[in-house]
């Protein structure tokens, strides 16, 4: 199909970006630019709607390096996200989430190809030819802690027993030429990891990738189990395996197609102080705190590189957007099929609710009694959505969890609130989360919302005025003739349903 991307085992930041401005999905902007707060401005100012397109900084004030800067990657357009994993962009978004549920099922382990056909090894830097100010590394808010070269970056840290190589998304801040700040999440895959090494005594080999292919920043983006590689999920996402070559100071692998990757050390006890950063949720991360720190021995990155930088903000101006909602609701979806419960018809966690952390909609068929509890119960705590979620609904089949007029529609008719909603106590939130006091943090709590139709009520259940199948479909067929524009609307359930 026009317009899909053409998958090939060379896929890069830059074959993505020309297909998304093929698309009218990229804005290139000459004028120059101060990393400053001016650039992270023009960007949200520029995003303050949905589907706004990808900005491309190519005269950035202060660069030594002829760098270009990318924000708003994927940002609050369902379109990118397609592009980047080779779906139809025009199909809906409950759609996507369906068809993202069959291509993150697949896994293709990355395979390793000679430096000599590495990109990104075009230009190499070691000891103090290395400068890391000499990027432009933005300064997003007034109030951020300094400026963070990484935030649309990927990080790479092993198991040194396993050898499984999780890759995450942790943002790092500037601390000198070679020293940049590492902020994990506690308890995530990528802290153990470090851990790991220092119980045997070892310094921490770290691997940073700054513009990659936006698949392996989708997969970096989620949570899989220990045993498993983001880089095979990126893989499956993208089609093709990832191409990677070997590192010059360990046995990590380098992205082969990314724009600039480090190589360095995280020493136990190298620490420094980090942040803050305004984050997704629309505040800053809380107060500067004592952080590890990379020492960075090792610079690769291809003539005129890309910097990615990722704007943490609110929706949707946020890059954590309508992918991580798509990719969120699939796995969702997914982890209730995996514990066998029936009758789920769709998911989805909104964007706008801080960046798909807020609210969880989940639309099934009533098949027994309880049904409704047990689903509320196990998908606010299956593991893609235990972190952060916080309102969970349950909708009947009929509604489109994407539509969120439906959606309050179901919850305006059917919950009566002293019946219907149950909270969850002492579950897992992130640790600045505002909504709670800081020596609370981060246990936070969940509601369960039964918007569903009463099963278990015993008078006769109200009929829904609903279309007949034959006139809507007389009428789909007459919309061109009736001078209607676009396209008439999908429906799922009619008069003859009930």
């Amino acid at each position: 199909m026009p317009g899909l991307p053409r998958h090939s085992c060379a896929r890069d930041l830059r074959c993505w970006l020309s297909i998304i401005e093929e698309n009218q999905q990229l804005a290139r902007i000459t004028a120059e630019v101060d990393p400053i707060e001016e650039l992270s401005a023009v960007t949200f100012m520029a995003s303050r709607k949905p589907s706004s397109p990808a900005f491309l900084f190519e005269n950035v004030a202060g660069d030594r390096m002829g760098s270009r800067v990318l924000t708003n990657m994927l940002g609050a357009s369902k379109e990118r996200y397609a592009l980047a994993v080779g779906l139809d962009p025009a199909k809906s978004v409950r759609e996507l989430v369906t068809e993202t549920r069959k291509i993150s099922a697949r896994r293709l382990p990355p395979v390793m190809v000679p430096a000599s056909a590495a990109p990104v090894r075009e230009i190499t830097l070691v000891g103090d030819e290395i400068d890391l100010g000499a990027f432009p590394a933005p300064k997003f808010w007034p109030g951020d802690g300094g400026r963070f070269i990484g935030t649309g970056n990927v990080t790479f840290i092993s198991h040194p027993e396993t050898g499984v190589v999780n890759a995450g998304v942790y943002r790092q801040m500037l601390h000198g030429p070679r020293a940049v700040g590492l902020n994990m999440v506690p308890g995530r895959h990528a802290e153990r990891n470090v851990d790991a090494w220092w119980k045997r005594g070892k310094p921490c080999p770290v691997v940073t990738a700054y513009g990659v292919d936006p698949a392996l920043f989708i997969a970096a983006t989620q949570a899989y189990a220990h045993e498993e590689s983001e880089l095979d999920v990126a893989g499956g996402l993208a089609g093709c395996p990832v191409q990677v070559t070997a590192a010059d100071l360990s046995d990590l692998p380098l992205p082969a197609n990314a724009e600039i990757v480090v190589e360095g050390f995280i020493h136990e006890g190298d620490i420094a102080e980090e942040g803050p950063l305004g984050e997704f949720h629309g505040y800053y991360s809380g107060k500067r705190d004592l952080r590890p720190v990379i020492r960075v021995e090792r610079v690769h990155y291809r003539p005129r590189p890309i910097l990615t930088g990722a704007l943490m903000a609110t929706w949707p101006s946020c890059e954590i957007g309508e992918y991580h909602a798509v990719m969120r609701s699939a796995r969702v979806w997914d982890n209730l099929q995996a514990m066998g419960v029936p009758g789920i018809a769709g998911v989805y966690v909104y964007p706008a609710s801080a960046s798909a952390a807020g609210v969880m909609v989940v639309s099934m068929k009533q098949m027994f009694p309880g049904h409704v509890a047990q689903v509320l119960a196990l998908a606010a705590q299956c593991p893609a959505a235990a972190y952060v979620v916080r309102w969970i609904v349950a909708v009947d089949d009929d509604i489109d969890p994407t539509d969120f007029s439906e959606v309050m529609w179901a919850m305006s008719v059917h919950s009566n609130p002293i019946e219907d909603i149950d909270i969850l106590r002492h579950t897992y939130s992130y640790r600045t989360d505002p909504s709670l006091a800081p020596d609370k943090r981060p246990y936070g709590s969940k509601a369960l919302i039964d918007a569903c139709l009463p099963l278990r009520h015993q008078s006769p259940r109200p009929r829904r005025a609903r279309l007949s199948r034959t006139i809507y479909d007389r009428v789909a067929a007459r919309w061109c003739e009736f001078n209607l524009p676009g396209q008439p609307p999908v429906m799922t359930h009619f008069h003859e349903d009930d």
